[in-house]
């Protein structure tokens, strides 16, 4: 369960933390991956996406890792993200966070096309 000391994270870093959830990528890789899991809704470019990955690995969320997908396939250049245990507790810990604005606002009433929704 979300804490108060847990702050909201943005949802640039949100959507990396997913992308990274199942596997280590590059950064073009996360950029694809949070397209996709989107379904083309957000669309991150380089400058937000290494900047947050910046943040992120100052944060303690995530770190390089050495894994590639396949070795043979990849550009030795390529540098690869994974989660940390961090990383994963805070994703958890903000979807907890949505699952409990999903429940009040199910609580009250206010999905889409309902006599109180919008």
């Amino acid at each position: 369960m979300a804490t108060k000391n847990d702050k909201p994270l943005t949802p640039a870093v949100l959507h990396i933390l997913l992308a990274l959830a199942v596997r280590a990528r590059h950064g073009y890789g996360i950029m694809k991956q949070v397209e996709d899991d989107s379904h083309g809704k957000v669309s991150m470019g380089p400058g937000t996406l290494y900047g947050s990955l910046g943040r992120m690995m100052d944060a303690g969320l995530i770190r390089e890792s050495d894994q590639r997908v396949d070795p043979e396939m990849d550009d030795e250049r390529r540098v690869y993200y994974e989660l940390t245990a961090r990383g994963r507790r805070a994703l958890e810990s903000e979807l907890e966070r949505y699952r409990e604005v999903v429940a009040l606002a199910d609580g009250r009433d206010l999905q889409p096309g309902s006599a109180h929704g919008f």
